[in-house]
């Protein structure tokens, strides 16, 4: 094991799965909570658009989903988010393109775990936001929103676990981080075959569960009771 960590960048490579997770998942959640209010909606149209969305993605692929922005957006409309003249470009645009395509799919999972968390509050707080002159914007962001969040911690705890271990599909946007990486090890060094899944499976302990941990504890501390 220590002549695994000497000779790859076993630590550089999981950094790239923790930076996919971290920014994947402030985007997934700012889409996914536009799409839990939208199926929250009054306005028919809203609630059909959330739904449709919701529906598509969560039976999509995340492969399919990570080639269409990597070999769709750059490969035939040649959209690309990075700077051209920058000596990384093509590395910062395969990992934002990457990062794309994990948040357009995770954020289906964030917007049924925040309804999850939206169905917890009591229907008598819309209908009192409403009874003191609060608009539907108004009273989702000031009292349901808020509530709903602390119902959904544990949903977003698992989400947030998934959205981690689904990084290693950025390998193919031609992302290099971990999955990549035991790939290679293995390739080169297939007489220590059972040392690098000990790498990689302690790698992903070490990311896991500090993130399960830390939403059953605060799932537990502001969880409110119904």
């Amino acid at each position: 094991m220590a002549e695994l960590l000497g000779s790859y960048d076993v630590l550089g490579a999981f950094w790239v799965n923790i930076e996919l997770t971290f920014w994947s998942a402030i985007l997934s959640f700012v889409i996914g909570t536009a799409l839990a209010i939208m199926r929250v909606s009054p306005a028919p149209s809203l609630q059909w658009v959330g739904t449709a969305y919701v529906n598509l993605v969560r039976n999509t692929p995340l492969t399919l989903i990570i080639l269409a922005s990597s070999l769709g957006l750059w490969g035939q409309l040649g959209v690309v988010l990075a700077d051209r003249e920058s000596p990384t470009f093509l590395e910062s645009n395969n990992f934002r393109l990457a990062v794309l395509g994990l948040s357009v799919y995770t954020a289906a999972f964030v917007c049924e775990a925040l309804r999850s968390g939206i169905n917890t509050v009591p229907p008598g707080q819309a209908e009192a936001a409403r009874a003191i002159g609060l608009s539907f914007g108004q009273s989702v962001r000031m009292i349901i929103l808020p509530q709903a969040l602390r119902g959904a911690i544990a949903p977003l705890g698992n989400t947030l676990i998934a959205l981690a271990k689904n990084t290693t599909v950025a390998q193919a946007a031609g992302v290099l981080q971990a999955a990549t990486l035991m790939t290679t090890m293995i390739e080169f060094e297939s007489s220590l075959m059972v040392a690098i899944f000990l790498v990689i499976a302690l790698g992903w302990l070490v990311i896991v569960l500090p993130i399960g941990l830390v939403a059953t504890f605060l799932s537990r501390r502001l969880g409110v009771a119904r």
